[in-house]
């Protein structure tokens, strides 16, 4: 199956129906070496997974990381929970990476845009 074409300029890859993970984290002190090598295997092995609408993690001064995914429907997210190597990835993050961590898995209600240089009709 090809590519889609990358969104332009107002086009926004999010739809009501998808379902998005958010997985909130702390580390460990220590893991960071490991955890680095892991994580980088993760993301590149969550891109190759059907449904992946999109995935970035973003961390906090206060040490806090969150990882937002989004994928475009509940099966896309549950395929990718189970997978194989994610699971492996997941019981070193409770056994060695993390010191806390919470997750919420969403399911999209409403999408809205605002593209910059555009003006509101009201």
């Amino acid at each position: 199956m090809p590519d889609a074409p990358a969104p332009g300029p107002g086009d926004s890859p999010f739809a009501a129906g998808q379902v998005v993970t958010v997985f909130r984290s702390r580390r460990r002190a220590g893991s960071a070496g490991e955890y680095a090598a892991t994580a980088e295997e993760m993301f590149r092995l969550a891109h190759t997974m059907p449904g992946l609408v999109d995935v970035k993690t973003f961390a906090s001064d206060d040490g806090e990381h969150v990882t937002i995914a989004t994928f475009a429907d509940e099966e896309s997210q549950t395929v990718w929970r189970e997978h194989a190597e994610h699971r492996a990835a997941q019981r070193a993050g409770r056994d060695r990476f993390y010191a806390e961590y919470s997750l919420q898995v969403c399911e999209t209600v409403r999408v809205r845009t605002f593209p910059a240089g555009e003006r509101v009709q009201r």
